[in-house]
């Protein structure tokens, strides 16, 4: 039998001031990549948003990422989790940032300040007409609509409609898109804008914490608020905050992780 590995469960992106929040990720620290179908049951037995898959790699570490139905190819939490277990396993020093190759390029994490500060791609919108499919599953009038390669952004009128707006699950999981970001500008002492984010299309009712659909949240409201860094608040009832950074065609997302167990895999794949 080969060794067995460690696996974490990490709460990504928490509030600070409330334990149990942020979005938990599942992150198996393994010696090499084993079959797809094996992370996949690995990712359903889970039963979380997303589960990382970390190998060591020569100067990156290899990370991919599943929810429970399916491979993805950009996750924010589960990435700033994958980076807090490997710290935390001492693979790395504190002060030693972290390369990782992925299937959305290389991504690279490091620590600022006692939060993690991730590295990734932006990933701008372009406002469309909304379809007639996307409204009916909204059970208030969007402000604006737009899209980018991954999910449709809704802006809604304040806080008070992304908290209670209703998602047709069903009718949102039959779209062509990962899922759909909800989101407003806050009144919120410090925060700049919060959201929600659904992506039943890909197993994920509501997300927790969504580090990737702040890639499209931070080019929408810094150009709308004129802004290069953002402190933004996902109000999923978990709840999570994020700090973001726009340089150029990147942005940087900054959070705090938390660990919340960590075990070895009885079930290990083979070679």
């Amino acid at each position: 039998m080969p060794p067995k590995s460690d696996i974490y469960q990490v709460d990504a992106f928490i509030d600070p001031d409330r334990p149990f929040s942020g979005n938990p990720a599942g992150v198996c620290l393994l010696k090499r990549f084993p079959a797809d179908d094996w992370m996949q049951s690995m990712a359903a037995e889970m039963n979380l948003s997303e589960t990382a898959f970390v190998c060591p790699g020569e100067p990156h570490f290899q990370l991919r990422w599943f929810t429970p139905t399916t491979e993805v190819d950009l996750c924010g939490h589960a990435t700033l989790a994958a980076a807090h277990a490997l710290w935390a396993a001492g693979q790395l020093g504190d002060d030693q940032p972290i390369l990782f190759q992925t299937l959305s390029g290389e991504l690279r994490a490091q620590q600022q300040d006692g939060l993690i500060e991730l590295d990734f791609p932006a990933e701008p919108t372009a406002v469309i007409e909304p379809p007639d499919e996307l409204l009916a599953a909204l059970s208030l009038p969007p402000l604006t609509v737009a899209q980018n390669r991954m999910d449709y952004l809704v802006e809604l009128a304040d806080e008070e409609q992304v908290s209670q707006v209703q998602i047709d699950l069903e009718q949102l999981g039959q779209l062509p898109v990962r899922g759909l970001i909800v989101t407003a500008q806050t009144a919120r002492a410090g925060i700049d804008f919060v959201s929600r984010f659904f992506a039943p299309a890909v197993g994920v009712d509501e997300d927790p914490v969504t580090g990737s659909a702040h890639c499209g949240l931070a080019p929408y409201w810094g150009d709308k608020l004129n802004r290069q860094t953002m402190n933004a608040y996902q109000v999923s009832p978990r709840g999570g905050q994020l700090t973001l950074r726009r340089e150029g065609q990147r942005v940087f997302l900054r959070g705090a992780a938390r660990t919340v167990f960590r075990g070895a895999l009885e079930i290990v794949p083979a070679g």
